[in-house]
């Protein structure tokens, strides 16, 4: 089995930084693309922000020039920094990745139980 726990959330006020951070544990034997996705309440979960094994990246328009994703691989964690953050940032963040558990094995996506960002002055 494959875990994925989110940390790092809390309360902030607008403009401030927050570092969110997702690692993963378990029957591992490779870690794919890892995503951080959010959900405010009354919308459907989106994607934040992406990056690959290579480390290429990918973010919503809505976080590009604020937010950066990266990983650790040695540390199996994903991190996201947020700054200059706004109350529409405001959502449970959820860790997503997607994990080999052997060698020539199907890939699985596996996602963390979310962690509140809460912006508000």
């Amino acid at each position: 089995q494959v875990q994925l726990v989110e940390s790092g959330g809390g309360l902030v006020q607008p403009g401030g930084s927050l570092r969110l951070s997702c690692v993963a544990s378990g029957n591992i034997f490779h870690i794919g693309t890892m995503n951080w996705y959010r959900q405010a309440p009354g919308n459907e979960r989106e994607l934040v922000a992406g990056i690959s094994s290579s480390d290429d990246t990918n973010y919503a328009d809505s976080v590009k020039d604020r937010f950066i994703i990266s990983r650790d691989n040695a540390k199996k964690t994903a991190y996201l920094q947020m700054n200059a953050l706004k109350s529409e940032d405001t959502a449970v963040y959820y860790c997503n990745a997607a994990v080999q558990t052997r060698s020539w094995g199907a890939w699985s996506p596996y996602w963390g139980q979310g962690t509140q960002v809460t912006v508000s002055s």
